[in-house]
């Protein structure tokens, strides 16, 4: 990872020899220029590290949001560019599929297939499409298989791709509609972009529109926002993975690239106000850019992504004729304005420079295929569903708790844990920066109780000096040897993981549940301020997987975003911003509630909701 003092100088520092020979006036303007430098750094860190602490939820108080739900101004879920040309997409059928089995992909990808109009539409059929709807009374919602805090997705998907038959006979931008399930064409760009990429390969743009969270969760919702983005990654790595493709996110380019490669510059400024306003403001609905997935063929070998070259190319982006205009989410708004200015805070930089791509494939650790149901790839990411609640009763095997454990881990099996090379995490280019404390509750054969999982081993010794002296740091009975668990201590740990989520049932009423607790202020200060919404995408992939795990293994799973963030840290006897946990998880035998009817995800009702 290059130093942040690289992705922000505009020129280089000049070598010491040459240095000295530079006048005295120009060593001390150079020299207070990079202390002014320095000095902003760190005033985006603490702008960023001050939003987290003031969005915590405590016994006593929980971060601001809005008093009441305006339901008549609830976001519409689905973007639209009208008067867009409407690329339609083929519809799989899963009844014929080709798709390989869930667990399978763990171990190797099947051999790549070609990009095409079908390829291509089974990849976001099983990534960013509704997956269903469901219906009860006067209510009708639609599901998605990258799910979303409360149902509101606020990620948005473009498409940046080459020629592709059938499609477009020119290389093109497109923004993807999940409803219609088809692509919205934006522009047609220049043959010299995609030409810079390897062949055979396509971009996806992730971007949030903060607006359709905030609506409901208000300060809170940044977290939320960057939680989504993470799952998106995932599921685009997995269905990727299904058809033989690789993903990266290619991080070099940074906030402006972003918005001028996914055509953003459309919606009109935002400027922030000095406090939380409310009122008609239709510019709060623009889409914030996230960051861009290199989707490329799993047997490209090693290349070069030359990020100058690739900024070069996109410049004339600016020039293009852009189609459709965006569609209104809402009639009336409530801006929370630490959104807008902690997400301006944490805008990535352009680095200048070259990226290697040539990380190898590394297989996850496998105990038994027997722990797992058998379903296909597409089956577990179209038929995955959130648990509304748990049922307390259902136990799990103690080698299928392992199992998804394995799974979970960001290196692979017979290596080290830290840098991500196993699927889907390998799409992320930094090293793991996000553990889990678990609290086993009806796991067959293991105590229950306060466990941790290391994964960056690289912290063991931070993480085990920063938290209880009195913690065990045991390894379990049965844990394979190359999965870093360890039994913290022992005992009912059901209404201590109740009382930490908000007094929610669901996370004391599963077999397990979890806390994700990430490397926090070390990380900001190494790296800048731009790694706070990635170290929410890191536990948002994953989140994805331990959905995807528990789907494909016989029960449900649930994210928590509502948890007490300190009495958290206080249980582990965390103290400062060095670790701290970021999202919750819990995974068990879910309460179907049978009052709400399932409908197919196409053709589907007319609501946009």
């Amino acid at each position: 990872m290059h130093s942040i003092i690289h992705h922000r100088l505009p020129i280089s520092l000049p070598t010491a020899a040459a240095a000295a020979k530079l006048v005295p006036s120009l060593s001390i303007s150079t020299s207070s220029h990079q202390t002014a430098m320095e000095e902003k750094l760190q005033e985006l860190i603490n702008q960023v590290l001050t939003y987290h602490h003031q969005t915590k939820h405590s016994f006593t108080k929980y971060a601001r949001s809005a008093p009441s739900l305006d339901w008549a101004n609830q976001p519409n879920p689905f973007r639209r560019y009208l008067s867009s040309p409407l690329l339609p997409l083929s519809h799989p059928d899963h009844h014929n599929s080709t798709s390989p089995t869930y667990p399978s992909l763990f171990n190797s990808l099947p051999p790549p297939k070609p990009l095409s109009q079908s390829t291509i539409s089974e990849f976001l059929h099983n990534s960013l499409a509704l997956s269903a709807w469901k219906t009860t009374g006067y209510s009708t919602w639609s599901l998605r298989v990258n799910p979303s805090s409360g149902n509101l997705h606020p990620t948005e998907a473009y498409v940046i791709s080459p020629p592709v038959s059938s499609l477009s006979d020119s290389s093109f931008v497109a923004h993807y509609a999940p409803k219609e399930h088809a692509l919205e064409l934006r522009a047609l760009i220049p043959h010299e972009f995609v030409s810079l990429l390897p062949k055979n390969s396509f971009l996806i743009g992730l971007a949030s529109v903060f607006w359709r969270e905030a609506w409901k969760y208000g300060e809170r919702a940044f977290r939320y926002c960057n939680h989504d983005v993470g799952h998106a990654v995932a599921a685009v790595a997995m269905a990727a993975a299904g058809l033989g493709w690789d993903v990266r996110v290619l991080d070099g380019l940074g906030h402006e690239e972003l918005e001028r490669l996914m055509g953003l510059g459309i919606f009109p400024k935002f400027h922030i106000p000095s406090r939380p306003v409310k009122g008609r403001m239709p510019e709060v609905e623009f889409d914030h850019p996230d960051c861009v997935l290199l989707v490329f063929p799993s047997d490209s070998g090693e290349f070069e992504v030359d990020y100058r070259k690739l900024r070069s190319a996109m410049m004339e982006f600016s020039n293009l004729e852009w189609k459709g205009k965006p569609n209104v989410l809402s009639k009336e708004h409530a801006c929370w304005d630490v959104i807008y200015r902690t997400a301006e805070a944490a805008m990535k930089p352009f680095e200048m420079g070259k990226e290697l791509v040539a990380e190898t494939f590394r297989s996850s650790g496998m105990i038994s295929e027997s722990c797992y149901k058998g379903f296909s790839l597409s089956e577990v990411v179209r038929k995955r569903r959130s648990a509304v609640d748990m049922d307390g009763v259902t136990m799990m095997e103690k080698e299928t708790f392992y199992q998804i454990l394995l799974h979970s881990m960001p290196s692979g099996c017979g290596v080290r844990q830290g840098k991500q090379l196993a699927l889907p995490f390998r799409a992320l280019p930094w090293t793991c920066q996000v553990h889990a404390v678990l609290f086993v509750h009806r796991v067959v054969g293991l105590p229950n109780g306060l466990y941790f999982l290391v994964r960056n081993e690289d912290h063991f010794d931070d993480i085990r000096s920063s938290t209880k002296s009195e913690f065990k740091w045991a390894k379990p009975d049965g844990c394979p040897d190359d999965l870093p668990l360890y039994e913290l201590a022992q005992g009912d740990c059901r209404d201590l993981s109740k009382r930490l989520s908000c007094h929610q049932d669901i996370a004391a009423d599963g077999c397990f549940s979890l806390g994700m607790v990430a490397h926090l202020e070390p990380t900001l200060r190494a790296i800048g301020a731009w790694m706070y919404p990635r170290l929410f995408w890191e536990t948002g992939v994953l989140g994805q997987v331990l959905y995807l795990e528990a789907h494909a293994v016989g029960v449900s799973a649930t994210g928590i975003g509502c948890f007490f963030d300190d009495p958290v840290h206080e249980t582990l006897g965390l103290q400062g911003s060095k670790f701290q946990s970021l999202y919750h998880f819990t995974i068990g035998g879910p309460v179907v509630d049978k009052r709400i009817m399932t409908l197919p995800a196409y053709p589907g009702p007319s609501c946009d909701a």
